[in-house]
Parts: C-alpha cells; sequence; structure tokens
C-alpha cells in the first residue's frame, strides 16, 4: 500500500511540474511572441542571408528563421512559444 502511494505521489509531482514548466516559459499572447520574434529578427538585418519570423498555429509558437536561395529547408534559430490556455 505504500508502495502504491508513493507511485501516486511521484506522478502527481511529476504532472505538476510539467504544467508549472509549460506556463512560467511561455510568453503570455501571441503578440508577445511575435514582437519578441521580430526583435530578435531586426538583430539580424545586417547579416547576409534571409531571414523571418513565422507563426506555427499548430504549435503555437513563432519561429525565427533562416532560409537560403537554393531548395535546402530552412534554418530553425529560435523559437518563441506562447500559452494556448
Amino acid at each position: 500500500m505504500k508502495l502504491v502511494n508513493l507511485v501516486f505521489q511521484v506522478f502527481f509531482l511529476l504532472i505538476t511540474s510539467l504544467i508549472l514548466i509549460y506556463f512560467l516559459t511561455a510568453y503570455d499572447s501571441a503578440f508577445e511572441a511575435d514582437q519578441n520574434c521580430h526583435s530578435y529578427l531586426s538583430s539580424y538585418d545586417n547579416l547576409p542571408g534571409n531571414y523571418g519570423c513565422d507563426h506555427d498555429t499548430e504549435t503555437h509558437q513563432w519561429i525565427l528563421y533562416e532560409s537560403n536561395d537554393n531548395k535546402e529547408p530552412a534554418k530553425i534559430i529560435k523559437k518563441f512559444r506562447y500559452k494556448f490556455l
């Protein structure tokens, strides 16, 4: 019985920690994430390359990326995740 109680306590602690990490590490809104993405983007304007910010609605984040002229996929530089709920 003590083992079952210990397993439930560890499971509860893990779930609580994951929820706290999710809410404490994300931006409060999509607008705030967008502003931070474009702020970082302005620091890349002087470098050669094609940089941009794009909104990914499925993962609820703004993505700062660098694309190149050839047919290769874009390189993701930084992700700005925002709270969905």
